[in-house]
């Protein structure tokens, strides 16, 4: 019988599994959404229950569709949204609270006073992490604070704390292992990358019992067996990353100075650093990419919060276009942007400028503007934000980049694909397989099994779909990034 693997992806807004064969290509696919909950204004929280609930239905489902038996699954790999907080009873297995997204702001003010007693640095120096409600740590004392006995029943060993990762693994091995992986540990702010241990000085700074933590592991090894009742016959979880790290490693960028470059709602851009970590000065993240053997892997990380975002506006808040595939028939027909910027800070803007008061602004107009130049500005805006992400990789010594290697909705747009490459300078690769958090895990729970004998195996699946190679001449590229800048220092708040 051909051996399969299962991924198991549980993203913030739906959980999908899919069936990959030996080669990496995917057999079958099936897909659940999630409820969001907003009980209050910048709080968001998931059903936890409803997470593993959703995640037991898309692996039966995708296993009935494509007729594949639990016995003809080597592994599973689990990849997740990272961040998301949850805390449960560990007998009854019962959450206590929803869980506490990553996108959830409740905590700021928390972080703020933790800046304002001088903890920033030490965590910033242990972790690669900004003090910020984005990661767990905070979340998870609000919820110890928050939740009526919690703190008591947390000192007396009663209770267990896990990010989404940690949470399906419970539930799929019955409670038998409460365990997470280095890349989703390293999200939390508890985690010390240097040492790969929970750290004691940040546990204190948080107020957060060491009880409540999973045990460690490397991203491909033994994160136990399902339940047979689940599917039939035990199925062993051997992979589990974050979502961003496990794009990496679906990408192949085992080599220091190789990239990845995520185009969703937003954009996230990861550079394996090899050995080395990188404390960034530019307010880039840095972290674990993963860990085999032992070994530690690292990585850079810079996010953008708006890029597919910018096209969704373009449809839907001013109605310029019919639907997002559009963009690239406007922008081929279009000349060129004709001068005209887009700054999407609709939101603020990320990685490097980390500015939550900037907003968003069109320059440049003129009498002949018309809306495929916004359109292309548009577009543009999505390549520049990378370029500075890239700017800011340099200055903090990693070097000048080869190529970048792209995923995610807008990676099919063939028209950005080749602009992206003018505007950032390096050669652009598509893969074959544009699934890559999905297939990093399964890649990894492969390698657990002995189905793939080592990372350069891995490495030799990956194909190159499509190379988009810079044409635009240098002087030109210089000065449209140019305009950029001075286009986001038009927008930048003044506190910054």
């Amino acid at each position: 019988m051909q051996p399969y693997l299962l991924s198991l992806d549980q993203g913030t807004t739906s959980t999908r599994a899919i069936i990959f064969n030996l080669q990496g290509q995917p057999v079958g696919t099936s897909q659940r959404e999630l409820k969001q909950h907003f009980p209050a204004d910048g709080w968001v929280e998931h059903d936890a229950l409803e997470i593993a609930e959703s995640a037991l239905a898309v692996c039966r489902d995708v296993l009935q569709k494509t007729g594949i038996t639990a016995q003809q699954i080597a592994a599973i790999g689990i990849t997740n949204q990272r961040e998301t907080t949850v805390l449960w009873d560990r007998k009854s297995g019962q959450p206590l609270h929803k869980a506490i997204v990553w996108q959830d702001r409740r905590t700021a003010d928390t972080c703020l006073r933790l800046k304002n007693r001088g903890f920033e640095s030490t965590i910033q120096q242990k972790t690669g992490l900004l003090l910020d409600p984005y990661f767990s740590a905070t979340k998870l004392a609000w919820l110890l604070d928050n939740v009526a006995g919690a703190r008591a029943r947390a000192e007396k060993g009663e209770l267990a704390f896990g990010t989404i990762d940690t949470w399906l693994i419970w539930k799929l091995t019955g409670g038998r292992k409460h365990a997470t992986d280095a890349t989703n540990a390293a999200r939390t702010l508890l985690f010390n990358i240097h040492t790969q241990e929970w750290d004691e000085e940040l546990l204190r700074i948080f107020e957060i019992p060491a009880s409540l933590l999973p045990a460690v592991q490397d991203s491909s090894s033994d994160f136990g067996d399902t339940e047979t009742s689940l599917f039939g016959a035990p199925i062993p979880i051997g992979g589990v990353a974050g979502d961003q790290q496990a794009a990496l490693i679906g990408q192949a960028c085992f080599k220091p100075g190789m990239v990845k470059s995520t185009y969703g709602t937003g954009c996230f851009m990861v550079m394996n650093t090899g050995q080395e970590v990188i404390q960034s000065k530019h307010r880039l993240l840095t972290t674990v990419g993963y860990r085999l053997n032992g070994k530690v892997t690292y990585a850079l990380e810079g996010s953008i919060f708006v890029a597919g975002a910018a096209v969704q506006w373009l449809r839907d808040g001013i109605q310029l276009i019919k639907q997002a595939g559009d963009t690239e028939a406007i922008a081929e027909e279009t000349v060129d942007s004709r001068g005209v910027y887009l700054v999407p800070a609709f939101t603020g803007l990320g990685a490097p400028y980390w500015d939550p008061h900037a907003r968003g602004a069109i320059f440049g107009l003129s009498r002949d503007t018309g809306i495929g130049e916004i359109v292309i500005a548009g577009l543009e805006a999505v390549c520049f934000q990378t370029r500075d992400l890239m700017e800011a990789m340099k200055k903090d010594g990693a070097g000048q980049l080869q190529a970048v290697r792209v995923d995610g909705g807008m990676a099919v747009n063939n028209w950005l694909m080749q602009a992206l490459a003018d505007i950032v300078g390096v050669r652009v690769d598509r893969p074959a397989v544009t699934e890559t958090t999905a297939l990093g895990v399964a890649w990894l729970a492969g390698l657990h099994v002995g189905k793939f004998a080592s990372l350069d195996a891995i490495a030799d699946l990956w194909h190159c779909q499509r190379e988009f190679t810079p044409r635009m001449p240098m002087d030109k590229r210089e000065k449209m990034y140019a305009g950029w800048l001075d286009a986001v220092q038009r927008v930048a708040s003044k506190s910054v």
